[in-house]
C-alpha cells in the first residue's frame, strides 16, 4: 500500500469526480468550471460530445453545455477515462512492464463494464465504469514496490484496499475485490465477464495462462444474459466509445 503514495496524485477535477461517486455534494458547475482551466482536457471533452456517439447536428462549444448534455455519470466516465492513464504514465515501473498494454485494457474494461451494467439488474451500475478501471489496480501497485503477487495477498484485494483508501464507495470496492471470483449477478460478475472479453479480444496486459472456454469471445457477454443481436450493440458501442478515448490520449 506504500506503493500509493508513488503513484501521481488526483487532478482537482478528477477528485470531486471519485468524490462523486459517494454522492457527496458535489457542484457539477464547479466541475465544469476546473475543466475549462484545463486547456486540453476540455478539449476532449468538447470533441467526445460533439461525436457521432451524441448524434448532434450542432456543435457544442461550451464545457457547461457539455456537461449538461453528457450527464453526471457520464461526463465523470470520460474525464476518468481520458485522465487516469495519462497519470499512470507517469508511474515509474520496471524495465519491460507493460503500461500502455496495461492502460488500454483497463479502459476497455471500463467501458464494456458501463455498457453491461446499464443492460443487467445490478446494484449501483454507475460505479461500473470506475469498478472497470481501477480492476488491475493492485497489479500497478506491486509492479511500483517490486513485490510479486502471492496468495496472502492478491491484485484483486490490494486494488480493493486502494479503493477503500481513497474513500470509492463500497460497491465498487466489492467489486474490485471480487472480479476473479464473483458471486450472483452483481456489479463483481459484470466487472468478469468485461476482463474475459476484454483479454479474449486481444487486449490484455498480460497472457491468461488458460484462455476462456467459450468459442467466441462474444459467446462470453452471454453469461450475463446478453443476447446475440444485443451483444453485436454493445461490442460496437465498445469499439466507437474506446476510440474516441484513446484519441483523447493520443
Amino acid at each position: 500500500m506504500r506503493a500509493l503514495d508513488q503513484l501521481p496524485p488526483f487532478s482537482p477535477v478528477l477528485n470531486r469526480l471519485v468524490a462523486s461517486l459517494a454522492r457527496e455534494d458535489i457542484s457539477f458547475a464547479e466541475i465544469a468550471a476546473s475543466i475549462e482551466k484545463d486547456t486540453v482536457l476540455a478539449g476532449n471533452v468538447l470533441r467526445v460530445v460533439n461525436s457521432s456517439v451524441y448524434g448532434r447536428r450542432g456543435t457544442i462549444s461550451s464545457v457547461r453545455h457539455a456537461v449538461a448534455m453528457m450527464g453526471q455519470v457520464k461526463l465523470r466516465n470520460t474525464v476518468l477515462g481520458l485522465s487516469v492513464s495519462q497519470l499512470w504514465n507517469r508511474v515509474r515501473v520496471p524495465p519491460g512492464w507493460p503500461m500502455a498494454e496495461f492502460n488500454r485494457h483497463s479502459v476497455a474494461c471500463a467501458i464494456l463494464s458501463d455498457l453491461l451494467a446499464q443492460r443487467c439488474r445490478v446494484s449501483y451500475p454507475e460505479g461500473a465504469f470506475a469498478a472497470g478501471l481501477f480492476h488491475d489496480l493492485g497489479k500497478l501497485l506491486l509492479a511500483v514496490a517490486c513485490e510479486p503477487e502471492s496468495g496472502d495477498l492478491t491484485h484483486a484485494d490490494l486494488s480493493a484496499a486502494a479503493l477503500e483508501h481513497w474513500n470509492i464507495p463500497v460497491p465498487v470496492q466489492e467489486a474490485v475485490r471480487f472480479h476473479h471470483e464473483p458471486g450472483s449477478l452483481d456489479l463483481s460478475h459484470v466487472v468478469h465477464v468485461a476482463d474475459r472479453y476484454v483479454n479474449d479480444a486481444g487486449l490484455s496486459a498480460f497472457p491468461l495462462a488458460e484462455p476462456s472456454a467459450e468459442a467466441v469471445p462474444e459467446a462470453i457477454l452471454a453469461t450475463l444474459g446478453i443476447e446475440q443481436d444485443q451483444a453485436v450493440r454493445i461490442v460496437e458501442e465498445l469499439q466507437t466509445e474506446f476510440e474516441l478515448l484513446q484519441k483523447g490520449k493520443s
